[in-house]
């Protein structure tokens, strides 16, 4: 059976068990602080177990793209040296919210498994919760009884709260769970001990394939569990564990999951997966490496220095590095198996092969990057081990230099300590360790914010309802808020029954406002609108919060009148309206290929990244303005549609949808003439175009491999820009006495400027050569058969030292020369010998002018034969031209 098979009669099953298929939701999942990434199924499903929103349908099953490298489920050091751990996997799951649990659940779940699957039945386990006294968690005795009518007591096992509770994270729905684990160990194995003995025990062959979790309670910030509103069902089967498992293989990397893109790159290294150990997990790296970089970056996160991004670039580093090391790939091999990749999955995950030549591209880039820092990195390795003289045989290389390696160069720390093996050294993996910990406690700190639980005012969660798009003002009662240290300041946070307050999402920023309670003089400022899931969180740092909600809480049915800032609202729609336009032109003028990668619409700009490999040219950026403009004049209506079918938003209407968004079934269209703009949007726009005003952009630039980034402003900014630039070349025309051709005017000048630049240059080199002749004439010594020049010079720049300096080098044999000048003020030192000397006497003027340097508060560096310092201290020029000579030994 194909895994394409398997994964169908997965949906196919729970499709006639009355479920709703629905796609997996983007990697990324946006509103949702407590996630960089979605790490399981039912991740995208909280608020349905929280209460916070209505579900879609009593029962759900889909696969879902899950990707586990970063904190509590953290897989990535495992990957390719077992047989079963990866960063991106699928998970194959259904949910029950309120509905059915835990016969269902389980019975369904042996169903599949046996009758459809096929799967043995007596190498089958299940495990169970066997309770917990300190969280007073009673034995799960339910899912026992019911286990029994499947299997015999000796196969259904009881496991502790680490194995048999399951929790999202540190917060959030959890429950108990019953796990299923299969045996898949050839008979003879079995035979010699029971499969039940190695259950849990990290055997690749006695694995988990399903868990049933069954969601009852929500885990608060105090650490305390409480019942959720309904009892709910959350399964998960790992897709590459249950193929491993239906296909007769003992690896997941031996299934037809993983070997085409294997065999692919096997070929390309000429070598064959099973020859070696380090070519085998080199190989394995890869196949799961590419999956889950390739899924991200269409999912819309691109590798980037920071946050989700660094750890899809620190993904995309782990296996070319492998492929560096282990498979000889010298140059990019990474996204050429993009092609093969989106194919394999295109029926699955279009959205891949939607955007395969894009994400090709930005992974070649990343590639090429860091293959120049592999380099770099080695080069950097490699002059650090020549200069360190206590780094003989058998010492080590010091924690610091391993760390700056890492951090500073993305150098991975394995190969630093085989190179250094190859070396006769070791490394300091402790310091190393210690140096980490410091900038994980660094970066801890910047992000550090402790919320307490919500304070439930009421509980009508599912009538919270967003009505900014109609009115600006409302009464509305506060149904929750809590408390929120942030860094150094405390926030509250405020969910309304109904809110005029935009939060922030596609791009726009949230709203700020006021909220004043009716019939009193109680007023605080909303700095600030975002989501968490799907509630509208009203963010305040007011100094009146505690007075404010000591009213509410005397009276939690007291109503507030929310009012959001007119003015900011109004020239942040003239923002996002401006934005559809331009996405739209630079389609027009660029081509289809343009897709939106991010935005900023603020009420003082909008910033818009696109996917394009080329840097606009001025005439491309000029013919987006006009078209942008014109449809401005064009003064067109908008068309709003709401609660529009998603189906037919994108199909019949045409709508543009963006990758990496999930939309609802039903979604918003947004229109400014049919022919020319229909996005699905839940921004706010203005009524007609004519409101924007005007349009000019005012930066193009390069954010990352294939993805450029506009920045613009609309209405009275950009007014402002314009009377700017008019001021500029009035002050500049009068400056220049008014003349009647501006631009010959300028020219003429610049022809002067660069005409004075000549002569300048030409003095200083006259001056500067007849210098060279002074020194040499009244401070060159002879020591033996050393030439030796200490000597202070009058030069106009440091280049001009620089010259000087190389010049008595080609002119002079055996030289030592240790020049000194005062440029502008500033002391500057320049040591220069002839390389023969450097291998003769054993001199390094880089280690030379570090000890000068200090005379004149300064440092510097270079190589052993030149090297040059700057200082702060002029007065310690006379001391560097006394400390010279005798530093030198000669």
């Amino acid at each position: 059976m194909t895994s394409h098979e398997i994964r169908q009669q997965f949906l196919d099953f729970f499709k006639n068990k009355g479920h709703l298929i629905v796609p997996s939701a983007p990697l990324v999942l946006k509103n949702d602080p407590t996630l960089m990434f979605i790490n399981s199924g039912m991740a995208q499903f909280k608020d349905f177990f929280l209460g916070t929103k209505p579900p879609i349908a009593p029962r759900i099953a889909d696969t879902q793209k899950c990707l586990r490298v970063t904190g509590k489920h953290n897989d990535l050091e495992d990957v390719g040296h077992d047989t079963y751990h990866h960063t991106l996997f699928e998970m194959l799951g259904n949910w029950s919210f309120g509905d059915y649990f835990k016969e269902e659940a389980i019975a369904w779940s042996w169903e599949l498994l046996t009758e459809v699957y096929k799967l043995p039945k007596e190498r089958l386990y299940a495990t169970v919760f066997e309770g917990d006294e300190k969280e007073n968690l009673p034995k799960d005795t339910e899912a026992y009884e019911i286990w029994k009518k499947y299997l015999p007591e000796e196969r259904i096992l009881f496991g502790s709260k680490k194995d048999n509770f399951w929790e999202m994270g540190e917060v959030g729905p959890c429950g108990p769970c019953t796990e299923i684990h299969i045996d898949l160990r050839e008979e003879a194995e079995i035979q010699k001990i029971a499969g039940r003995e190695l259950v849990n025990k990290d055997n690749p062959l006695v694995i988990e394939i399903w868990n049933n979790v069954f969601m009852q309670y929500e885990r608060k910030a105090d650490g305390s569990l409480v019942p959720l509103p309904a009892k709910h069902v959350d399964t998960g089967m790992g897709f590459e564990r249950l193929c491993m498992a239906i296909q007769g293989k003992k690896s997941n990397y031996d299934t037809d999951i993983f070997q085409p893109i294997i065999s692919f790159v096997a070929q390309k290294a000429h070598t064959t997966y099973g020859k070696s150990k380090e070519t085998d997990v080199a190989l394995r790296v890869i196949a799961d490496h590419i999956r889950a970089v390739a899924f991200t970056i269409a999912d819309g996160q691109l590798p980037a220095a920071t946050g989700a991004g660094y750890v899809i670039r620190r993904i995309l580093r782990r296996a070319v590095r492998y492929g560096y090391s282990y498979l000889g790939f010298k140059e990019p091999f990474f996204n050429e198996i993009v092609p093969l990749l989106a194919s394999q999955f295109e029926n699955v995950f279009p959205e891949l092969k939607a955007q395969e030549k894009f994400v090709q591209n930005v992974i070649l880039e990343e590639e090429k990057s860091f293959l120049r820092t592999l380099e770099n990195g080695l080069q950097t390795l490699s002059q650090a081990l020549a200069k360190n003289e206590n780094l003989k045989e058998g010492k080590v290389l010091e924690g610091k230099l391993v760390f700056e390696l890492y951090d500073t160069y993305g150098f991975p720390v394995d190969l630093t300590a085989l190179i250094a093996k190859e070396k006769g050294l070791s490394i300091d993996t402790q310091g190393f360790e210690r140096e980490l910990e410091i900038q994980r406690e660094r970066s801890r700190k910047a992000q550090a914010q402790e919320a307490s639980d919500w304070v439930i005012l009421a509980q009508n969660h599912a009538d919270v309802e967003f009505i900014g798009y109609d009115y600006a003002q409302s009464t509305a009662k506060i149904l929750r808020y809590r408390k929120v240290k942030e860094k150094n300041k405390t926030l509250y946070h405020f969910v309304l029954d109904k809110t005029p307050f935009y939060a922030e999402s596609g791009g726009q920023i949230g709203d700020s406002g006021t909220f004043t309670i009716s019939n009193t003089q109680e007023k605080i400022f909303i700095q600030d609108t975002k989501k968490e899931n799907d509630l509208i969180i009203h963010i305040s740092e007011d100094k009146h919060c505690e007075k404010f909600i000591q009213v509410l809480e005397q009276n939690p049915n007291t109503e507030v009148i929310a009012q959001i800032d007119e003015p900011k609202r109004l020239l942040t729609r003239k923002n996002h309206s401006a934005t559809h336009l331009l996405h739209a032109a630079l389609r027009k003028v660029l081509g289809n290929h343009v897709q939106q990668k991010g935005s900023l619409v603020s009420d003082k700009l909008l910033r818009f990244d696109f996917s394009h490999f080329a840097k606009l040219t001025d005439a491309e950026i000029e013919q987006i303005e006009r078209i942008v403009n014109e449809k401005i004049r064009q003064n067109i209506t908008l068309d709003e549609r709401r609660n529009v079918p998603l189906k037919e938003a994108t199909e019949k209407l045409g709508a543009t949808a963006l990758f990496g968004e999930k939309y609802g079934d039903f979604v918003r269209v947004i229109t400014f003439d049919e022919t020319f703009s229909r996005e699905l949007c839940g921004g706010t726009h203005v009524l007609a175009t004519g409101e924007i005003g005007f349009f000019k952009i005012i930066s193009e630039s390069s954010i990352s491999a294939g993805v450029r980034r506009i920045e613009a402003i609309t209405a009275l900014e950009a007014e402002n820009w314009v009377r700017n630039e008019e001021k500029l070349l009035e002050q500049i025309r009068e400056m220049l006495k008014n003349p009647k051709d501006l631009l010959k005017a300028v020219q003429q000048l610049n022809e002067q400027k660069n005409l004075l630049e000549k002569k300048v240059e030409s003095y200083e080199q006259t001056q500067a050569q007849a210098e060279k002749q002074r020194i040499l004439k009244e401070n060159l010594q002879k020591i033996g058969s050393i030439h030796l020049l200490v000597a202070q010079i009058q030069v106009a720049n440091a280049d001009l030292m620089k010259q000087i300096a190389f010049e008595l080098k080609n002119q002079i044999e055996n030289l030592v020369a240790v020049l000194v000048a005062n440029i502008q003020e500033k002391p500057q030192i320049a040591v220069m010998i002839s390389e023969n000397l450097v291998q003769e006497k054993g001199l390094d003027a880089s280690k030379i002018i570090k000890e000068l340097a200090k005379e004149i508060r300064g440092g510097g560096g270079g190589q052993n034969f030149f090297a040059t310092a700057g200082g702060s201290d002029s007065s310690g020029i006379s001391k560097v031209l006394e400390k010279a000579p005798k530093l030198l030994s000669l």
